[in-house]
C-alpha cells in the first residue's frame, strides 16, 4: 500500500505557519493533549485517563468514518501532533506519513507511542492462506495493523500506555495506574468469555466472503479461518475460484454462517451461500471499528461495547 507524499509535504510546510502560535498557547493552558489514530486507542486513553479526561483535550483523528488504510492527516490534524504531549498510533505500513510529521513536532517533550512496536514478536504479518486472493500488487509481506481486536494485544497496550501518562503527569500518576488496572481487569474478564465461548464452541472455524481483520482474535482462541482477502486487502472484487473455494469449504466443514465486515454491502458472502450444496447459511457482521465516528463516541460506543457485541455475533457463527 505505498502512498504519495507530495501533500504531506505541502501539510508539513503550512503546519510550520500554525505552530509557533498555537505552541505557546499550548504552554499557557497547561491543558493535558493526547492525539490517537484510531477509535479503540482513543477510548482506551479516556478510561486510563478517567476523571482527568474532562478536563484533558483527547483527539481521534479518525473520527469520520475513513479506515486506518484510507487515511490523510490534515493540516489541522498536523498542527494537533505537532503541539500534544502524547501521540499515539499503530505504527504499520498505513502510518508511513508519520516519521515526518514527529520530524516536524514543535513540542519537543512529546512522547510518541508505536503500538506494533510495543508488541513486539507478538507483531504479525498478514497471511495468505490457500483460497484466499492476493493483491496483485502485495509482493512485500506487511504486519497485520489490526492489533486492537486481540483483549490480550489490548490489555498489554493499554498498560503500556498507562506507563506513558503516568511519567507524563507525575502528579495524577496513582490515578491514572488504577484506571490503567481497572480497565485491563475488564480486559482480561471479556477475554475470559471469548475463551469460554470459542473452547465449548460446536465449530472452530470462521470464514469470512470479506477481508479478514480478526488474525489476531482467531489466534487468541485457536479458530481456524478462510476468507476471500487479507485484512489489509484493497481487493474488492472476489474471483471465481475464490468463491467456488470457500463454497467448497462452507460444505466440507459444514458451517452454518458466513461472515463479513461491519459497513460490507455483502454481495461476496451472499454469492459464497449461493454456490454452497445447502444455501441457507446466515450472513454475520463482525465489527472491526475501523469505521467509527465521532457521532458513535457521542452515541456511548465504546471498545468494550463493540467487543462485547462481536462475542455474541461470533457464538451465533460457532453453533
Amino acid at each position: 500500500m505505498k502512498k504519495g507524499f507530495v501533500w504531506l509535504l505541502v501539510c508539513i510546510l503550512t503546519v510550520g505557519c500554525f505552530s509557533a502560535c498555537g505552541a505557546q498557547q499550548t504552554a499557557d493552558s497547561g491543558q493535558l493533549r493526547v492525539v490517537t489514530t484510531i477509535f479503540p486507542v482513543y477510548d482506551w486513553m479516556r478510561n486510563i485517563l478517567g476523571e482527568q479526561a474532562e478536563d484533558a483535550d483527547i483527539t481521534m483523528l479518525l473520527d469520520s468514518g475513513v479506515d486506518l488504510h484510507n487515511y490523510k492527516p490534515t493540516v489541522e490534524d498536523l498542527v494537533k501532533i505537532s503541539q500534544c504531549d502524547l501521540f499515539v498510533y499503530v505504527g504499520g505500513e498505513s502510518d508511513a506519513w508519520v516519521e515526518d510529521a514527529l520530524a516536524n513536532a514543535t513540542n519537543k517533550d512529546m512522547l510518541a507511542v508505536n503500538l506494533l512496536e510495543v508488541l513486539g514478536d507478538a507483531a504479525k504479518t498478514e497471511e495468505i492462506k490457500e483460497g484466499m486472493q492476493a493483491e496483485e500488487d502485495g509482493d512485500e509481506a506487511e504486519y497485520d495493523e489490526h492489533i486492537w481486536l486481540s483483549l490480550r494485544n489490548a490489555a498489554v497496550l493499554c498498560e503500556k500506555l498507562g506507563e506513558k501518562m503516568q511519567s507524563i503527569d507525575p502528579q495524577n500518576a496513582a490515578l491514572y495506574k488504577a484506571n490503567t488496572e481497572s480497565y485491563v481487569q475488564s480486559l482480561t474478564a471479556l477475554d475470559e468469555q471469548y475463551r469460554d465461548v470459542c473452547d465449548n464452541a460446536a465449530v472452530k472455524t470462521v470464514l469470512f466472503g470479506d477481508r479478514f481483520p480478526f488474525r489476531y482474535m482467531a489466534d487468541d482462541y485457536a479458530l481456524d479461518y478462510y476468507a476471500a482477502f487479507s485484512g489489509c486487502s484493497a481487493e474488492t472484487e472476489a474471483s471465481f475460484e475464490t468463491v467456488s473455494y470457500l463454497a467448497g469449504k462452507v460444505d466440507e466443514l459444514g458451517l452454518h454462517a458466513v461472515f463479513a465486515i461491519e459497513g460490507s454491502d455483502q454481495k461476496i458472502a451472499q454469492t459464497i451461500v449461493r454456490n454452497t450444496a445447502g444455501k441457507d447459511q446466515k450472513i454475520l457482521s463482525l465489527n472491526s471499528m475501523q469505521s467509527v465516528t465521532g457521532e458513535d463516541v457521542q452515541r456511548g460506543e465504546t471498545y468494550l461495547s463493540v467487543m462485547t457485541e462481536n462475542l455474541a455475533v461470533l457464538q451465533s457463527g460457532l453453533a
